[in-house]
């Protein structure tokens, strides 16, 4: 179980790094989301190399077991709750349990509900067992829906195929870059609200390469596959080639009145394992998800970082204090490079914020929407594991009231935000800079050192640590005049999404 967790916090399966190598195949020279996806392939690297969580955010566990008549489930599920714990303390998981009512994080990712786990019986005489690791970011951008319906951009969706695939067009299209495009969707068809959902994580566990043995669901499949890419979100939904790297959609029979669509977002880092294991003596026999030829990951970093020389975008570097001057200079496309202190400060820390004071000064300094992987050593200095962005829409009801009651001149997060936030980068001059989501150890290699940590109170995830780092590079994705990349590439896909709104199937 330790090892299973193990390969899926930190390698990626063979089958996920063709589809992102080939999703650069894709993309056009010198864009955002070709610098995007070298960042990407770069950190998949590191991850190998450092054995370390490729994304901050490990997520919440969700173990899937096929396993023979006699298997002593519970024997196993103390086997889990061990290595999990352990995982924890070695930093291979984030510690991710909270209590729902009083915000307390467990600390080792054990609580009720904590981690998923599902078992099967078969007529086998080996265990398959499966795990996905799935981020909260991700998760968030799962959807539902119950047919009929009438969708942004699409019309009317009816109880058909072609409902169906209205559905799912739209469901990559509301996903935009929050959930770390460009990313993996499973989709479940018919059942109930909770065994739709279920169903469609479950084609999560299908590899990205197989084909569906449902004639209409393959067609289907490959539609979506051929046409969500069309919609120009692109990698971190900076606008681009590339939006999806996989579809795979399930279905199941339902009730007369019913008739539900779920889909289930899965981010670039799509961690997901499997083996066999001998029921007798638990050892490992085989890897899935490791067939086909190997994807050169390296050849790929090469060729992205080649293209995104062809395009000029002005670089900036930044040591807070910085000031409002400083701030409106700043365009949207300019690549910004910090050197010095910045804090990290998520969903806890914002609410905090607002009714309390901070517990440093925090006048003409930078926020990181983060909650990163630390390890404490022998002599009780922090040193960070993983440190990628986390979704900043979350914090969209807060962040421009933060910002100018503390003086707060530059927010960094991934997937952007709204138009309060908007309006407050304007009125305050602040800016709102996108890191790439999920890329935990190339930025964890920017963070020198770990300063200190305030309110501890909340967990390690959401603290607020005090890092210094060198060049910690992101793109300027909302300005101090107005303008919005995220913004525009919602409106543009929206414009492209009513292409297919006529019937298909």
């Amino acid at each position: 179980m330790y090892q299973l967790i193990l390969q899926a916090s930190t390698n990626l399966p063979k089958d996920v790094r063709r589809a992102i190598v080939q999703a650069k195949a894709k993309e056009n020279a010198g864009t955002q989301s070709a610098l995007a996806l070298s960042t990407i392939t770069d950190n998949i690297t590191m991850a190998d190399t450092n054995v370390s969580p490729i994304c901050q955010d490990t997520g919440m566990p969700t173990f899937k077991f096929k396993v023979p008549v006699g298997v002593n489930q519970i024997e196993m599920k103390k086997a889990i709750y061990e290595s999990m714990e352990q995982a924890t303390k070695d930093g291979i998981l984030r510690p991710n349990s909270v209590d729902s009512l009083t915000g307390e994080n467990s600390g080792n990712n054990l609580g009720p509900g904590t981690p998923a786990i599902y078992f099967e019986q078969w007529e086998k005489d080996y265990i398959d067992a499966r795990l996905i690791l799935k981020g909260g970011g991700c998760e968030n951008k799962n959807i539902q829906y119950s047919l009929p319906a009438e969708l942004e951009g699409l019309g009317r969706a009816g109880r058909d195929l072609d409902g169906i695939r209205k559905c799912i067009m739209h469901s990559v299209y509301q996903a935009q870059g929050q959930g770390c495009s460009a990313g993996f969707i499973g989709v479940g068809i018919g059942g109930d609200r909770t065994s739709s959902y279920s169903l469609a994580k479950e084609q999560l566990f299908r590899s990205v390469d197989d084909q569906n043995p449902i004639e209409d669901l393959r067609k289907l499949e490959e539609y979506v596959m051929e046409n969500a890419n069309k919609l120009g979100i692109g990698t971190m939904g900076f606008g681009g080639e590339s939006t999806l790297l996989g579809c795979k959609v399930g279905v199941m029979n339902r009730l007369p009145a019913s008739f539900y669509v779920s889909v289930a977002y899965n981010c670039w880092a799509y961690r997901r394992v499997g083996c066999q294991i001998d029921a007798d003596n638990g050892s490992i026999q085989e890897w899935f998800y490791q067939e086909g030829e190997e994807a050169d990951l390296n050849k790929a970093i090469e060729e992205v970082a080649a293209t995104t020389e062809e395009k000029e975008s002005r670089t900036v570097e930044l040591t807070a204090p910085i000031t409002e001057e400083q701030i409106r200079e700043l365009k949207v496309g300019d690549v910004v490079v910090i050197n010095g202190i910045m804090h990290t400060g998520r969903d806890a820390i914002h609410h905090h914020l607002m009714d309390h004071d901070a517990p440093i000064d925090l006048n003409g300094q930078i926020i990181y929407h983060c909650g990163p992987v630390m390890l404490k050593d022998d002599q009780g200095e922090w040193h960070v594991k993983a440190a990628g962005p986390t979704t900043s829409i979350r914090e969209e009801p807060y962040q421009g009231d933060v910002m100018k009651k503390f003086g707060i001149r530059a927010v960094i997060g991934k997937g952007g935000m709204g138009p309060k936030t908007l309006k407050a980068l304007q009125e305050h001059g602040g800016v709102y800079l996108n890191a790439i989501g999920g890329a935990a150890q190339y930025y964890a290699d920017c963070i020198k050192k770990v300063e200190g940590v305030d309110l501890m109170e909340f967990g390690i995830p959401e603290a607020m640590w005090h890092l210094q780092v060198e060049g910690f590079a992101a793109i300027v994705t909302m300005d101090s005049h107005g303008n919005s990349l995220h913004a525009d590439v919602d409106k543009s896909s929206l414009e492209k999404l009513e292409q297919f709104k006529e019937r298909v199937f």
